[in-house]
């Protein structure tokens, strides 16, 4: 039998693009772990994309995993198929124009074959804790990308 994780993710930006962070918490029974990192010059959606990445790649085994996330882009993409039809039709979007984080995308997409997730949707800055809790991650890490290169 599979082990089932919990997973929280949020990713976060400053400007589109700028300076972004992700941040994520895996919960296993009673433990948690709390990740985090992000890029000098990104965009809000790769970072939404990156934080579900890190996090499913932290695990050591394939897992029943429940994700949940604020991103409709990542939560659409995978529950509504989106990102398997644009990866079909050769990263093609239904309305003929290319998609975009390919290969990021291409490893979520290979992550999700090898555990059994379900992503699930949550309003943002709703109160939700764990959301709250990833976005404080994310913001932190890249304020600190921000402050790190005023500093040079």
């Amino acid at each position: 039998m599979l082990k089932y994780i919990e997973i929280f993710t949020d990713g976060a930006c400053s400007g589109n693009p700028g300076p972004g962070g992700w941040g994520a918490i895996l919960r296993y029974g009673n433990h948690e772990k709390e990740i985090s990192g992000g890029e000098e010059n990104t965009t809000n959606n790769r970072m939404e994309l990156t934080a579900a990445i890190k996090a499913l790649s932290a695990l050591k085994e394939p897992c029943k995993v429940r994700l949940t996330t604020d991103s409709k882009y990542v939560c659409d993409g995978m529950n509504l198929g989106r990102a398997r039809e644009w990866r079909k039709n050769g990263w093609k979007k239904s309305d003929k124009k290319p998609a975009l984080n390919i290969e990021l995308w291409e490893e979520l997409l290979r992550l999700d074959d090898m555990h059994d997730i379900t992503f699930v949707w949550v309003r943002g800055h709703n109160g939700h804790k764990e959301n709250e809790r990833c976005d404080k991650l994310a913001v932190e890490y890249y304020k600190n990308l921000k402050g790190n290169k005023d500093e040079q």
